[in-house]
């Protein structure tokens, strides 16, 4: 003779049942993950990574670096290119380099080369060195099998990610889009740095493997305010252009000459987003297809 078990019992095991399959028919993440992180493993001060992982990322997707601007605000950055990250199936890291470690252009877009005496400071220490550091550091945390990273900068971001191309030509990178610099180091050894290569401790060697390298200028077509409060006024960056767009068709013309002159492929590109001025909200979307472009 079977015990019978009590009503009460047999209507919670069945609800456990119930719930039990519930459960299993959830995705374990239903949107994609936004996550921080603190990053020790570099000669500098231990950064903040900010980064969208989307739900069931596969481990061979990319990897894309955001380079924030000169607000330092790499959570807004984050912010604004979360959903793309979503959209495209991409790991999305954002580097903060805080005011605090980083002041001024001289110790975050100007890569910290130089200290305050004018002498070149170790390039372990060097903000262009985290990169690659942080790209190996997220494939293990993520679990990622990408071999190779994409890298964008906006504003001060693009100043950093211009300049990265020149002192770290062989990074692990597969594409680059610099989007509306508000001036350059432009790409010869007559004009005096941080406008031109002269005295910059970048040798011809790296500029001829910079040059080759897959690189996007990508320029707002209304980015062309004289005016702009945070655009930088002095004769050397005047001599550039008068406003952020003429200054990045400056770079980039400049940049196919010293292609020609030393008889290197240039695989740069020029493009413009219609309807863009100076913000990145407008020129992330239009980045997409250069950055994930194999």
């Amino acid at each position: 003779m079977h015990a019978t078990k009590p009503k009460s019992i047999s209507i919670l095991l069945n609800l456990c049942s119930v719930m039990a399959c519930f459960i299993l028919a959830w995705p374990v993440s239903a949107e994609a993950a936004k996550v921080q992180y603190l990053f020790k493993s570099w000669a500098g001060p231990a950064l903040k990574i900010h980064v969208t992982r989307p739900a069931g990322l596969a481990a061979d997707r990319p990897v894309v670096f955001v380079m924030h601007g000169v607000g330092r605000n790499a959570s807004e950055y984050r912010d604004q290119w979360h959903d793309l990250a979503n959209e495209h199936d991409f790991l999305l890291l954002v580097p903060e380099f805080s005011k605090k470690d980083f002041p001024g252009p001289e110790r975050y877009n100007l890569g910290n080369v130089f200290d305050d005496a004018g002498d070149i400071t170790p390039e372990s220490s060097w903000t262009y060195s985290a990169i690659e550091a942080i790209f190996d550091d997220a494939r293990a945390r993520f679990s990622m099998s990408a071999e190779r990273y994409s890298l964008y900068g906006h504003s001060a971001g693009a100043q950093f990610v211009h300049r990265f191309i020149f002192y770290v030509p062989a990074a692990r990178v597969n594409r680059i889009v610099s989007a509306n610099a508000g001036w350059y180091m432009m790409p010869d050894f007559e004009t005096q740095f941080p406008y031109g290569l002269k005295g910059s401790a970048v040798s011809g060697n790296a500029l001829q493997k910079a040059l080759q390298l897959p690189v996007t200028i990508l320029l707002g077509d209304r980015d062309t305010d004289p005016d702009h409060p945070s655009l930088r006024t002095a004769p050397e960056a005047m001599a550039q252009g008068e406003h952020r767009m003429a200054r990045g068709v400056a770079f980039f013309e400049s940049a196919r000459e010293a292609a020609v002159q030393r008889d290197v492929p240039f695989n740069w590109s020029l493009e413009t987003v219609p309807g863009a001025d100076h913000d990145n909200r407008l020129m992330a979307p239009a980045a997409i297809p250069f950055l994930l472009k194999q």
